[in-house]
């Protein structure tokens, strides 16, 4: 694809105009005079016109372009019937989690020791377990399988998925009466 690149120098400004690109710039130098014109007065200026041509290979980036759309979309957390505000954290784990929501993926969970809720996902996904002291709000991967939702707090080797933003008083009114639901899914 062969292109021009015309650039000039107006009071400062530069101006560009593409019409293409080459690998192997052709320069060439002219004096040229500029003409800007309003509805109540005209202006004249000198300025010196380069013109560059170029060309340059366009490459398609399908998968790139597929990534960032996926990266751009938001998985969204429903305890029961009630969608619940959650940062997540950007990691490997995450995305594939993301993948598994993209169609809809639905968990039921069960209360553990009195402090969180645990469920499997139903696939194993990359971990990168980390000891951790776990925080009301925090959602977590278990042996790279089981996601565990937190209303009280826990010292273990996990992977961090995210935080919910709720308080703790919420959290445990939500997670600490009975097994729930949990429902993830991608806008």
């Amino acid at each position: 694809m062969k292109m021009n690149i015309t650039a000039a120098l107006l009071a400062g400004t530069v101006l560009i105009t593409l019409a293409g690109c080459s690998a192997a710039p052709e320069v060439t130098t002219t004096a040229a005079t500029q003409i800007t014109a309003s509805s109540k007065d005209t202006a004249e200026t000198t300025t010196e016109e380069t013109t560059v041509t170029a060309t340059f290979e366009t490459v398609t980036q399908t998968e790139e372009t597929t990534a960032v759309t996926e990266a751009a979309r938001s998985m969204t957390l429903k305890i029961g019937e009630k969608i619940v505000p959650v940062t997540w954290e950007n990691n490997a784990s995450v995305e594939e989690l993301k993948k598994l929501a993209s169609s809809g993926l639905t968990i039921k969970m069960s209360k553990y020791g009195g402090f969180e809720q645990v469920g499997s996902i139903g696939h194993n996904i990359t971990s990168n377990d980390k000891q951790t002291k776990t925080a009301p709000g925090d959602i977590v991967l278990y042996s790279g399988n089981q996601l565990v939702v937190f209303y009280g707090s826990n010292s273990w080797a996990y992977t961090r998925l995210g935080k919910i933003n709720l308080s703790k008083s919420e959290l445990k009114e939500l997670l600490g009466k009975k097994d729930v639901t949990v429902t993830l899914s991608v806008e």
